[in-house]
């Protein structure tokens, strides 16, 4: 018995085989190369600890929310990848409790703000822009390699074409990217914006870089981003213009958390009215209501039983001669038709 089911359990290795090869596999594995990679820059100095510190802390938190709501407790990969992200923005002199707690806010977030089992926003930039808003969290974005040699740049934009490509979300990142990049342009060239933060300023590093990572790796979220072409091509392109516009109005370097959170915001109430159609269908209309059928008039032969009739009996008058005289002008036999 024991043997039967070690044969039926596959063994760790194939379960890690398997799990490199889902989108989650792909993300986390990106995350991690530049997560190591930027800890080498100045501006990732005391980024594994700070990784390592947010991670222990989503799988603690994940494993508590388990246990409240009676589910079986695992580890949590979804926890593991937005710790990651929340670590890879915030700067490397961020306090240790705040990098902890923009962690806790962001799961909080994915557990309270949900459609079934899947969240409204992306948990990652709802914790970074409520630590921004309340606690002045400081940002970075030092994982996007902003002030790094070009081979680095160029390393962060393969893991991310890499990841945008498996988990078959390349169209919003192009999409995405393209309408952000020209409005900035447009903009840059009709001098708008404030005069602290020009839009000429965000085409240099790390506005350049930060668009790239949220790009990447936020807006390809496969819980919080459609998974239609239908759906990806305005969704993508409202959360560049409204990221822009917020960039214009306010400056900073929340407003590609903004404009991501309105993106998702209304991929949520689309999908929630797609649901309410689909329980609430419209009735199907019958075949005399899809269909307009001209009735036949007989044809008048000239025959002296239905010569001076109309097609149909007054309201009230007796059907009988009426349907002798109709059969008679269809060709029958006149003596058949007294039996009417």
């Amino acid at each position: 018995m024991a043997n039967a089911q070690r044969l039926q359990s596959p063994s760790l290795t194939t379960r890690f085989r398997r799990f490199v090869r889902t989108p989650k596999g792909h993300v986390l594995g990106a995350l991690i190369l530049l997560t190591g990679v930027g800890s080498r820059t100045p501006y990732g100095a005391h980024a594994i600890p700070h990784a390592l510190i947010a991670v222990a802390a989503a799988v603690l938190f994940d494993a508590a929310v388990a246990k409240v709501m009676e589910r079986k407790v695992t580890f949590s990969i979804g926890g593991v990848i937005t710790a990651l992200i929340v670590t890879d923005v915030l700067s490397s002199i961020t306090p240790v409790y705040l990098i902890m707690l923009t962690t806790v806010l962001a799961l909080s977030f994915k557990h309270l703000l949900k459609q079934g089992r899947k969240p409204l926003f992306n948990p990652a930039a709802a914790g970074l822009l409520a630590t921004a808003l309340v606690f002045s969290g400081a940002e970075s974005w030092w994982a996007s390699m902003p002030n790094d040699p070009m081979w680095v740049v160029l390393l962060m934009l393969a893991a991310g074409i890499f990841v945008a490509v498996r988990v078959k979300k390349y169209l919003p990142v192009l999409v995405f990217l393209g309408t952000y990049f020209t409005a900035i342009l447009a903009m840059a060239l009709l001098h708008w914006g404030l005069p602290s933060a020009t839009p000429a300023d965000a085409l240099r590093a790390p506005f350049v870089n930060a668009a790239l990572f949220v790009a990447f790796f936020m807006l390809t979220d496969p819980p919080t981003s459609p998974g239609t072409v239908k759906e990806q091509v305005p969704f993508a392109i409202i959360s560049a213009l409204v990221a822009v516009a917020v960039y214009d109005l306010m400056g900073g370097l929340v407003y590609l958390l903004v404009g991501l959170l309105v993106g998702n915001g209304l991929t949520a109430i689309r999908a929630r009215q797609r649901r309410k159609a689909d329980r609430h269908p419209a009735p199907a209309r019958s075949p005399v209501q899809s269909f307009s059928v001209t009735p036949r008039l007989p044809k008048r032969l000239g025959s002296t039983a239905g010569a001076g009739r109309p097609a149909f009996p007054p309201i009230g008058a007796p059907t009988r001669g009426y349907r002798r005289d109709r059969r008679a002008a269809d060709g029958a036999d006149p003596r058949q038709c007294l039996t009417d």
